[in-house]
């Protein structure tokens, strides 16, 4: 039996540290994916948002981040051990170790602020973002996270399901990052004086679709590595439902672009891909295949209306981030409360389409709203904080300029020849 457990153990390590690994892949996909949508000016930027999201996150929720999340339960609200990985951790029974648990859950914070990342891209002052990075993957997150997933957290306890983080993750992201686009204000010259949106080209969608399939590549880690078991019967189910919605939320915006703009638009249909995999990350391991469908294709849909809705009230999020995290964070939480199966998610419960009444429902709506609204007003609160230390934002002319020379001193594409000298060589 002790050989048994130490195999199972083995398997379930190898398989949590590479789906973790899959996971931290992803920030090379954001990196990409918001490279590819922001100005060519804005390129260096956005990567070294992203190394501060790795680094300062990792660091920080190694430091305490990981102890409010997980840590042992105060009233449902908070963990208090665990810091720097010490004390009694005793609570987290698994078949594999505490540092391969801390190392997946390290991985989705960092996800959490690369989805904030992208909604205040071209104008955020890098000092403050940095400042905004250790707030979120050391307080925002955590906290809401340990009322869900933590053991005993109250939501959890009430019964709210999100299996790998719609809401927890993508919905809380989604509305942090709405908080911070509209605290921080649109782009110089994104909106006209009578108030139109005007067309702010991407810069590279080629690198912006690779981004994309990248982060689709790492979603299987997301959304399979959370069984936080090898040998999990519902692995292959979780990889297909979530094939399946990314696929479907992808085909939606094709062909709602065609007929809504009579072209296939390119960004909508990238971010469609993407709102179809944040839809089905809390319940691809308790719906259908066809649910998986429905979900992916309504939250491609809503994305784009989602999207329009923002410009229409002057909001500018530049590589969508609410749209697709956090409207489809909402309908793919929502969605577990009408689509979970029978006993899928345990002995006696269902979501309502298949007769089990409203509680499920109701919880999930309930911790939905929680989450969000935390999301959203204690990031809005801290960046107020922290607008008492360092400018928000970056002066007009490093906007102008571009933040890769304004704020890091190098732009991302060269037009010089190096060290070439071609008059010479054209001698010779």
């Amino acid at each position: 039996m002790d050989q048994i457990q130490q195999l199972t153990s083995g398997l379930d390590t190898i398989w949590v540290v590479l789906t973790a690994a899959m996971i931290l892949l992803m920030e090379g996909g954001f990196a990409l994916l918001e490279a590819g949508f922001v100005r060519q000016k804005n390129a260096v930027s956005i990567i070294m948002k992203v190394f501060v999201d790795i680094s300062f996150g990792a660091l920080i929720f190694y430091f305490f981040g990981f102890a409010l999340m997980y840590g042992k339960d105060v009233g449902g609200i908070i963990g208090t051990t665990g810091f720097f990985m010490g004390g009694d951790l005793s609570h987290i029974a698994l078949t594999i170790s505490h540092d391969t648990y801390w190392l997946f859950q390290c991985a989705f914070v960092i996800a959490v602020i690369s989805i904030v990342s992208g909604a205040v891209a071209e104008r955020i002052n890098f000092r403050a973002y940095i400042l905004y990075t250790i707030a979120m993957t050391g307080i925002i997150y955590p906290v809401a996270g340990h009322w869900v997933w933590g053991i005993n957290g109250w939501l959890g306890k009430l019964g709210m399901v999100d299996f790998a983080g719609s809401a927890v993750i993508h919905g809380l992201g989604g509305f942090s990052a709405l908080a911070a686009a509209m605290i921080i204000g649109p782009r110089i010259g994104k909106f006209s004086a009578d108030g139109k949106a005007n067309i702010v080209p991407p810069s590279n969608l080629p690198l912006a679709s690779v981004g994309a399939f990248i982060l689709w590549f790492g979603w299987f880690g997301f959304n399979s590595g959370s069984t936080l078991s090898a040998t999990n019967a519902s692995i292959g189910h979780i990889a297909v439902t979530t094939m399946l919605s990314a696929a479907a939320g992808c085909a939606a915006c094709i062909l709602f672009t065609m007929m809504r703009y009579r072209k296939a638009d390119p960004p909508m249909v990238i971010n469609g891909a993407l709102a179809g995999l944040v839809g089905i990350t809390a319940g691809c391991a308790f719906v259908s295949d066809a649910a998986a469908i429905c979900i992916g294709a309504i939250c491609g849909i809503a994305m784009v209306y989602a999207t329009e809705f923002l410009e229409s009230k002057q909001i500018d999020d530049p590589v969508g981030a609410f749209p697709v995290h956090g409207i489809s964070g909402c309908i793919g939480t929502i969605a577990v409360g009408l689509c979970a199966k029978p006993d899928a998610i345990r002995e006696g419960t269902a979501g309502l389409f298949y007769g089990g009444g409203f509680d499920l429902l109701g919880v999930q709506a309930l911790g939905l709203l929680t989450v969000c609204a935390w999301g959203f007003f204690i990031t809005w609160a801290f960046l107020k904080l922290i607008k008492l230390i360092v400018p928000l934002r970056v002066t007009r002319d490093e906007e102008l300029v571009g933040l890769d020379v304004g704020s890091h001193g190098v732009p991302a594409y060269s037009q010089e020849e190096g060290f070439l000298d071609l008059q010479n060589l054209k001698n010779n």
